[in-house]
């Protein structure tokens, strides 16, 4: 049987605050960031790289990426970082201005910080982020720059396998007031150009702080549960705009040659086990 010769994992939405503030008055993210990495280190296999899909902080200043820093310092291997609608992509710009991954970006024709796009390889895995962030508002976009750029990124692997991660999911959820601030923009652009690249693997994103699954332009699109709080399930257009405190989790994107990506979801939390399924001698245990 295959082994996976890649892992990479997706925390998403930790929406960290400075040291001893409560998202909502009531969430400490600082704490769930913290257990979900001690999970992430905690697994059998350690992931090659861990991707973090938007919404790092939750007003975008700079004392929370400094926080958001010191948390992830503990994971040895690479993390890969992109904006959500909480971030704010200058002062992410700053914080992480040291690594290798923030390049230049693409140039928007409003001004203002460049979109943080970039594209790394992760063993045979290229990762090429985008950047649906619309300043000061929570709804998502792509625009033409943003689009050309994927394209011609695109272009670079054909025949490789290829992740693509964004903030805002590029479908509907039926969570009424989630779709009102999805991607507002460039959904139609951006299936276009996925649909040309068959070795397009996934496409993961954030946003939703629970586990989708959608077909979309011939691959797989998803979000991810968030490290503290989950968007409340009530598939209406009318749903209330609210959070539970349900167990949180991340994603495991495992890859081999011979079946491409698999993916799982992990819980966060303490649980019983591992206990085995059968006796010393084999026999399933009656």
């Amino acid at each position: 049987m295959p082994t996976p010769t890649l892992r990479i994992a997706q925390i998403t939405d930790p929406h960290i605050r400075e040291a001893g503030r409560l998202a909502y008055n009531r969430v400490d993210t600082t704490a769930g960031l913290q257990r979900t990495i001690a999970a992430v280190l905690a697994l059998p296999q350690q992931p090659d790289a861990v991707v973090m899909t938007g919404d790092l902080v939750d007003f975008g200043r700079p004392a929370e990426y400094a926080r958001l820093r010191s948390l992830i310092a503990p994971l040895p291997m690479p993390v890969y970082l992109l904006p959500g609608n909480h971030d704010d992509r200058g002062e992410l710009r700053r914080a992480f201005a040291d690594q290798p991954w923030m390049t230049p970006g693409v140039a928007l024709a409003e001004g203002g910080a460049a979109a943080v796009q970039y594209h790394v390889k992760i063993g045979p895995i290229h990762l090429i982020t985008l950047d649906t962030v619309v300043p000061r508002q929570s709804h998502g976009a792509l625009c033409d720059a943003r689009l050309d750029w994927l394209d011609n990124e695109l272009e670079t692997c054909r025949g490789e396998p290829v992740i693509v991660a964004m903030h805002h999911p590029p479908f509907t959820t039926y969570i009424g007031h989630m779709d009102k601030i999805g991607l507002l923009e460039g959904i139609d652009g951006l299936a276009a150009i996925i649909g040309r690249h068959p070795n397009v693997e996934r496409v993961i994103c954030g946003h939703l702080h629970r586990a989708i699954d959608v077909r979309f332009a011939g691959t797989i699109a998803s979000t991810s549960p968030a490290p503290s709080h989950q968007v409340t399930l009530d598939l209406k257009d009318d749903a209330a705009s609210t959070f539970t405190l349900e167990t949180p989790g991340f994603r495991i994107l495992a890859w081999s040659e011979d079946t491409g990506i698999v993916t799982h979801l992990a819980q966060v939390g303490d649980f019983d086990g591992p206990y085995p399924f059968h006796e010393a001698d084999g026999a399933l245990i009656d």
